[in-house]
């Protein structure tokens, strides 16, 4: 395999010398590969592959996106890594006193900035035996505290028990107020509260305890027995939140912009692992876990399988480069006509109808081109590959919301699974396994595991060689061709040299089969390509179509 010098800012994309044609390489034709098909399972592909509007990655905007995180991403990590400043006043108006002494351990961002904290309150209680008049009392109280609901309150004050809570968490004007009533039977109660003073920020990643201060989804799940035993020592999380917000933020406006109906956005450190942004839309206040809904609760990052479409491609060209059947100057690919799969068909959307090469397969999102990839290593090769990369079991980050992907069985990988598969079809990962397996791509070939703990400056964390540093720095400039030549030109940032993939795909029905008209649209990319410190991921659930997509809901 022919090997490329590592990019750098000035250093001109793979080019071909013919006029009139893409600035790629020279196309080295090759026999055309027939493919014999027998089952008939392609059906549900063929009709996705035959949807339009494959190749227009300006729906998403990636571009503005990206550069509101990858900005806001430098300026806190390399710029000006000092606390943030924008919380600080807030955080500190709600430190608990000297005296008190938390029965939950803090957690806060990278940067030491208050994620959840557990505060003394005082909550009301009542002895129903001692109550004169349930109605009553329950209207009096109403006055003071009129969230209260008077059905449930009534009943809370009628019947035999000696104690019951009426209210969890009372302000001092409230606690005040209830003095004022005068009622007997009424009285007070010293309580903690878990506060997140971020609100929506990293909702998802913190999780949420329950009303007694057990930790039941997130983080607070994952390490509450670690939280209750180190009361006073905080948890620090890998998450900056000043690009938590930038991120969120970001997301949520391309979700506004093409009325979808969801969204997802992971920042990872491609050196470390370690997670610096996770956003998932819709989402909900911590503090108001009762209100959310299950949507709202629902991790896309970690939890959402989605079929990552033409993103896949970046593991099918590694993968090709890695074993050495395909050589990035002298391979070829034949697009020229489409692969019949018994009465289905394989086809590019705005084909090129000619033999491409290995650069232009991934500018111009080639299935064909992908698909003839595969051929090279075949469909025991290409399990092998994907199992390093990380994309068939669980990934491990410390959350306990995570997914499996959905794959063929072992057994049952054949050629059809190969060819689709390749473009990124038939298989199922949540977006922080595709986000991994692209930050090993572009960090030189190592696969680390991602993880929500700040990792101490200087620790150098233990991760899995599935590339070479030859074919990662390939895979580099490859990725830098799709931004500046290709399928993502819209995700250009001046300044950040960015890398990266489109990608589309339609979404499978609770029962199986793709639904219509209902896709996602996703970015994935890296920077700066000559020595990437960040990957991303961003996108977006069922967008629509509106005018700066000229009429495309699609990412590529």
């Amino acid at each position: 395999m022919t090997h490329l010098p590592p990019p750098s800012p000035d250093s001109p994309p793979l080019r071909r010398p013919h006029a009139g044609a893409p600035e790629l390489l020279e196309p080295t034709p090759s026999p055309a590969v027939t493919v014999r098909v027998t089952q008939p399972d392609l059906a549900r592909r063929a009709q996705l592959e035959r949807s339009r509007g494959r190749l227009v990655v300006a729906a998403l905007g990636f571009g503005a996106l990206f550069l509101a995180v990858a900005m806001k991403a430098t300026w806190s990590t390399v710029i000006a890594p000092a606390e943030p400043k924008r919380l600080n006043a807030a955080v500190r108006a709600m430190q608990p006193p000297a005296a008190h002494v938390a029965s939950r351990a803090p957690v806060t961002d990278r940067n030491g900035e208050i994620l959840a904290i557990s505060l003394p309150v005082t909550a009301l209680v009542a002895n129903p035996r001692v109550i004169p008049n349930p109605v009553e009392v329950a209207d009096k109280l109403r006055t003071v505290l009129p969230q209260l609901d008077r059905e449930k309150l009534i009943e809370r004050l009628s019947g035999d028990r000696g104690f019951v809570y009426v209210a969890r968490a009372l302000t001092p004007r409230e606690q005040q107020g209830v003095i004022n009533l005068g009622v007997a039977g009424l009285d007070f109660e010293e309580a903690e509260r878990r506060y997140y003073p971020q609100g929506r920020a990293a909702v998802h990643v913190l999780g949420n305890v329950d009303v007694d201060g057990n930790g039941i989804s997130g983080i607070e799940r994952r390490f509450d027995e670690q939280l209750r035993a180190n009361r006073g020592d905080p948890l620090r999380l890998s998450i900056d939140v000043r690009v938590q917000l930038a991120l969120r933020d970001a997301v949520s406006q391309a979700i506004s912009d093409f009325t979808g109906i969801g969204g997802a956005g992971v920042v990872l450190d491609v050196n470390t692992g370690e997670v610096v942004a996770m956003v998932s839309l819709p989402d909900y206040d911590a503090s108001d876990v009762g209100g959310a809904t299950p949507d709202q609760r629902f991790n896309r990052v970690t939890v959402g399988v989605y079929e990552p479409g033409s993103t896949f491609k970046l593991f099918t060209a590694a993968a090709a480069l890695e074993y050495g059947t395909a050589n990035v100057y002298s391979s070829s690919f034949d697009a020229s006509r489409p692969i019949r799969y018994g009465r289905f068909t394989i086809s590019d959307y705005k084909g090129k109808n000619r033999w491409i090469t290995f650069p232009e397969m991934l500018a111009y999102s080639s299935n064909l081109g992908a698909a003839h990839m595969a051929e090279t290593f075949g469909p025991q090769r290409q399990r092998e590959f994907l199992s390093r990369a990380g994309m068939l079991s669980r990934q491990q980050v410390e959350l306990p919301e995570t997914a499996l992907p959905l794959v063929p069985p072992a057994n049952g990988w054949r050629d059809i699974n190969m060819y689709t598969i390749s473009f990124g079809h038939g298989i199922s990962v949540t977006p922080l396994h595709v986000v991994t397996g692209v930050s090993a791509i572009a960090n030189g070939g190592i696969l680390r595991q991602p993880t929500l703990m700040a990792v101490p400056p200087g620790t150098q964390r233990e991760g899995t060689r599935i590339i070479s540093e030859r074919t990662s720095e390939t895979m580099r400039r490859l990725m830098r061709l799709v931004v500046t030549d290709g399928s993502a030109k819209s995700a250009e940032v001046p300044g950040y040299f960015l890398g990266g993939k489109t990608g589309t795909a339609q979404k499978t029905g609770p029962r199986g089969g793709y639904l219509m008209n209902k896709r996602i649209a996703a970015f994935v990319g890296a920077f700066p390509m000559q020595a990437p410190r960040y990957a991303m991921y961003i996108m977006v659930d069922e967008p629509s179509a509106n005018a700066t997509s000229h009429g495309y809901a699609t990412a590529g």
